[in-house]
């Protein structure tokens, strides 16, 4: 996914597909009004049917609408910001989310995705899947960290193993060197992890504020949850 307006050409090559068929396709995607072209005819974005289409969906889609509540709620009540996040191929997906009140902003945007690996909210996504599974899902660009460190895969593995026991998980500095992700599994059935949760604070928030912030968003990801 992206936020920005993407080329044709960088559309053909990131779908390994001929220049011919994606001019012809996005051609027709315009004509259908899923997506618009940018000013110089060059590049295109999501068009307005798009985003009514996702508001209708995310209206009549239970758990995303009480899950965009909790999530404003839970940014009102702590001052941090909050988001309802999902698994979608194969990338962490932010589906809803609400900045907190810091002075600072941290960055946060609905519709942006995220490796696994970078992610609390990941960790939580791959609980009780096998492991040929999630190496399927997980490439090696996915293990390198923004900064260059690498996880290594029996880390991760171990991570998620650790998030499923603990039922909730934190990791610190993995997308910056600023905050930590604490984050808690939404369920839509029993040992089925829906979504989650999450709280992006300050990497120096302190242990006993950490434990107050995962008792409180483990107790609201259980609201949401189908039991």
């Amino acid at each position: 996914a992206t936020q920005r307006a993407i080329g044709i050409g960088e559309l053909a090559k990131g779908l390994n597909a001929p220049r011919s068929t994606t001019y012809t396709l996005v051609r027709e995607l315009v004509g259908a009004g899923l997506l618009e072209m940018a000013g110089d005819g060059n590049r295109v974005y999501f068009g307005k049917k798009l985003y009514l289409y996702g508001m209708a969906y995310m209206r009549g889609n239970d758990l995303l609408r009480r899950g965009r509540q909790e999530v404003d709620t839970l940014s009102r009540e702590t001052g941090e910001t909050s988001e309802l996040c999902m698994l979608q191929s194969g990338r962490y997906t932010i589906v809803h989310s609400s900045p907190g009140t810091r002075p600072f902003r941290i960055s946060s945007a609905t519709g942006l995705q995220i490796p696994l690996p970078w992610t609390a909210s990941g960790r939580l996504l791959l609980a009780g899947l096998e492991r040929s599974r999630i190496e399927a899902m997980i490439s090696q660009d996915d293990l390198v960290l923004p900064d260059g460190r690498k996880i290594e895969l029996d880390d991760f593995i171990d991570d998620i193993a650790e998030a499923r026991v603990a039922g909730y998980c934190v990791t610190s500095g993995l997308v910056d060197a600023y905050t930590k992700c604490l984050a808690a599994p939404v369920f839509s059935a029993p040992g089925k992890i829906e979504a989650t949760m999450c709280l992006v604070v300050p990497i120096d928030t302190s242990g006993d504020r950490t434990g107050e912030l995962v008792a409180l968003l483990r107790d609201r990801a259980a609201r949401l949850s189908i039991p």
